[in-house]
């Protein structure tokens, strides 16, 4: 293979052999693998001039980067200017100046995050507060860094997160879908997700109305049981 281009590879079962391509390729001599986790240091390694080779595998259905291999001398030098680095007054300012602001940015988030979901429960006047304390606890779920939920995505407007996250938190909070047993048969899932999606929006149709809500509303169980919002 080129030194000059990026290449993915993936783990066979010998350590030293890896897959490219379906084929067998010998791992360097002297090559190490530097693990994912330091975004600084893998771009820091991939613009250094050297060869190297990305190992992934696959992660609920789609490719995830398990770090780079090259060579281990490269790679310690590499590191060991980066912490120096990492180590002086200036670095130090601009890594605080740069979490105050990631921070704001985040605070910002979770109030527009928060007021999305506020929208899109839109309960009649009467359940007002219901309607407050049921986007904090989504909210909450939703919105904080590295929560993996759909909240954390860009790809779709933030009306849309919202209402998916709202759904979300309804099927784990108000249904049996975590204890369901559920057949292992291609769209199953898909399927039960849908029919409780649909009655978890009749639950909300209920206090969009002003409806009379019953004891055994699950949405308001559910409340009740996380913070007693009804006591």
């Amino acid at each position: 293979m080129a030194d000059s281009e990026e290449f993915t590879v993936w783990r066979t079962a010998r350590p030293k052999e890896l897959l490219y391509n379906g084929k067998v390729v010998p791992l360097p001599d002297n090559w190490t693998l530097v693990k994912s986790g330091d975004a600084g240091l893998t771009r820091r390694l991939k613009s250094c001039g050297a060869p190297y080779w990305v190992l992934v595998h696959k992660r609920r259905n789609r490719i995830e980067s398990l770090g780079l291999f090259m060579d281990k001398d490269t790679a310690a030098a590499v590191k060991a200017e980066l912490d120096a680095e990492r180590e002086t007054p200036e670095y130090q300012k601009q890594l605080a100046s740069s979490r105050r602001s990631r921070e704001k940015k985040q605070l910002r988030y979770e109030q527009d995050f928060y007021q999305a979901v506020l929208e899109f429960l839109n309960f009649a006047p009467c359940y007002k507060e219901l309607a407050e304390a049921m986007a904090h606890l989504v909210s909450d779920h939703a919105v904080p860094v590295g929560s993996g939920t759909v909240a954390r995505t860009s790809t779709i407007p933030i009306e849309q997160r919202a209402e998916a996250a709202v759904i979300a938190w309804m099927r784990h909070q108000t249904t049996a879908y975590d204890n369901m047993m559920i057949a292992r048969v291609k769209g199953e899932r898909r399927a039960v997700r849908r029919q409780l999606a649909a009655t978890s929006r009749e639950v909300l149709k209920r206090y969009r109305r002003g409806d009379t809500i019953l004891p055994d509303c699950p949405l308001y169980a559910a409340l009740q049981e996380k913070q007693g919002f009804f006591s």
